[in-house]
């Protein structure tokens, strides 16, 4: 395995972080990975969107629904129809207020995308919060090659927070066969402890 990494010279935001590897990724389509969420599925979430993407094409991005209050923290889909897991988009949104989201259905950290977002990223125009959304260039090449959002098959963290992290911390100890018996112990002493 060959593992090239690109730095980021400056905070300009997503989509200016996903240009810096353009003289590595190339001509192909390719997977962006935030590590902020990670998902625990079987199969694993980017397998299983390498599959739909087989079928689709075009950008193809992880979705979940949201709570309506929250849509203001995401990248919104503006759907035209739902098939199964599957929902085509007209568009996105980067984090809008509730009155104007069009769906609450959620881009979360996995895409596949087309290399035409290069494109419009080699613009460097900005967008929300003054940076150069990923978002943006994925809406801008829709009608190119399409996108569509896969509602996968397992469960996100929000590790971007102390709460979703320790959580996904202790979900994932719980599963491994070195750790789950001796921190099951642990939180039936610690709730022994509770109750008492």
């Amino acid at each position: 395995m060959t593992i090239t990494t690109v730095r980021q010279p400056a905070p300009l935001g997503l989509g200016h972080a996903v240009w810096c590897a353009k003289p590595v990724v190339g001509d192909e389509p390719f997977a962006v990975l935030l590590p902020d969420d990670l998902i625990m599925g079987q199969p694993g979430c980017l397998k299983q969107m390498v599959e739909q993407w087989n079928r689709t094409g075009g950008h193809l991005v992880a979705v979940e629904n949201v709570p309506l209050s929250q849509v203001n923290r995401y990248g919104i889909l503006d759907v035209i129809e739902e098939k199964g897991q599957v929902a085509r988009a007209r568009g996105m949104v980067e984090k809008p207020s509730p009155d104007q989201a069009p769906s609450t259905l959620s881009v979360i950290g996995r895409y596949i995308l087309d290399p035409v977002v290069f494109d419009y990223l080699d613009r460097k125009q900005k967008g929300q919060g003054g940076e150069i959304q990923l978002t943006d260039a994925i809406a801008a090449t829709i009608e190119q090659v399409g996108l569509s959002g896969l509602r996968f098959v397992g469960t996100r963290y929000d590790c971007g927070n102390k709460a979703g992290y320790v959580t996904a911390i202790v979900d994932a100890a719980l599963v491994h066969p070195e750790t789950a018996a001796a921190l099951y112990a642990h939180l039936e002493a610690l709730m022994g402890r509770r109750v008492a």
